[in-house]
């Protein structure tokens, strides 16, 4: 799926884009993640946010959720959310994961955004679901 409007940032674990018009920003972890995603991820996120009062929405698109390379990798998503999810009005979560249904009532609990999830391969109506945020 093309992500019109998209500015891409590659990672060797974590691809992400901000589509910067709709406010959407694309997760699209590959590998568990570290640290340095959170790094690169953060930096990305704050300089939107600078000119922007929030993100309408976050898409995460895994066939599997991917884990973490170590705790400092746990701990810097935990940071992430912590610093960010007043911020989010929806969450996507795409994936055929069997965790997925755990995820996003632990999602629920960690943000105050609406979260919805949808198959893999429903990536589009979870795009449509966030641009009507």
């Amino acid at each position: 799926m093309s992500y019109e409007g998209a500015y891409p940032m590659e990672d060797p674990m974590l691809d992400y884009s901000i589509m910067k018009p709709e406010g959407i920003l694309v997760l699209k972890p590959r590998a568990p993640l570290s640290k340095e995603d959170f790094a690169g991820l953060s930096a990305a996120v704050d300089s939107y946010l600078s000119d922007h009062s929030k993100l309408h929405g976050v898409l995460i698109h895994t066939k599997a959720f991917p884990g973490w390379e170590n705790f400092g990798g746990f701990t810097a998503h935990m940071h992430f959310v912590s610093g960010h999810h007043k911020k989010i009005e929806r969450l996507a979560i795409v994936t055929d994961s069997p965790v997925a249904s755990i995820g996003e009532s632990l999602a629920k609990h960690f943000t105050s955004a609406e979260v919805r999830h949808f198959p893999f391969t429903d990536d589009a109506k979870a795009l449509e679901w966030l641009e009507t945020a």
